[in-house]
């Protein structure tokens, strides 16, 4: 009987334990299930409104994306036009070029936006003005002196100024007179050469700028070829009314 009783108390003691093992699992089960459902976070205190739903957050960017993506496209246009968009290469006219220069010495060269030839004809330009002041001045002071030591008048002295100080030219006066005379030549010579060379200056400022426009749309492609190939000549003369086989060269340039 013992031993009966010690078999019946062992199913009891593992019929308990499976009793209290499937409480547990059945517990954990309904609490799991509880914590996922909507309706438990608000009995716990969560705060659920500031999340946005999926449905609200579609709207608000069917409102706002609209709007903002037609003026980003709008922007990226105006910058691929502006990019992609050829400037019009400028093309001066040879009229205007010129008559500018004729009027405004250098002012064809800045029509043309050649501004690195400004100082080669304004160079140009000073280098004659300084060498007409510089032989005028000479040659007038050489005429007065030839026409001082030339007449009877003891108180035209102003070749002296020509001479070293207190250099006396007495008996010498007819090798002075051919001296002075030389000079006054020699400086109207260059006085006369440097007014030719303002008018060349001049001149070729007008070339420049006239031809200059007129090659601004010259092609200068590297298209450089020979071409040579058969070709039917009409003869002329006694020949008249015969053909002649010859052959052609055509250059590109």
């Amino acid at each position: 009987m013992r031993h009966t009783g010690f078999i019946y108390s062992k199913y009891a003691i593992l019929l308990i334990l499976l009793t209290g093992i499937g409480g547990m699992s059945s517990l954990w089960a309904h609490t799991s299930h509880t914590l996922s459902s909507p309706a438990s976070t608000q009995d716990c205190g969560w705060q659920t409104d500031s999340i946005a739903p999926e449905d609200s957050i579609a709207a608000s960017a069917a409102e706002i994306l609209p709007a903002d993506t037609e003026r980003l496209a709008q922007i990226n246009d105006s910058l691929i036009n502006s990019i992609m968009k050829p400037r019009k290469q400028f093309v001066p006219s040879p009229q205007k070029a010129m008559w500018l220069a004729l009027v405004i010495p250098g002012a064809g060269q800045i029509y043309n936006r050649k501004y690195w030839k400004l100082p080669i004809v304004y160079g140009g330009f000073l280098g004659c003005v300084y060498a007409l002041t510089w032989n005028g001045q000479m040659y007038r002071d050489y005429s007065q002196a030839y026409l001082d030591i030339m007449d009877d008048d003891p108180n035209t002295k102003s070749y002296m100024q020509m001479l070293p100080l207190n250099y006396n030219i007495a008996g010498r006066e007819e090798r002075f007179k051919e001296i002075f005379k030389n000079k006054k030549n020699f400086y109207r010579k260059y006085r006369d050469m440097s007014i030719f060379a303002m008018i060349a200056v001049y001149a070729l400022s007008v070339i420049d700028a006239y031809v200059d426009a007129e090659l601004s749309s010259f092609d200068i492609s590297k298209d450089l070829s020979l071409k040579i190939e058969p070709t039917l000549y009409n003869n002329k003369g006694m020949f008249a009314g015969h053909s002649t086989v010859g052959v052609q060269c055509k250059l590109n340039f």
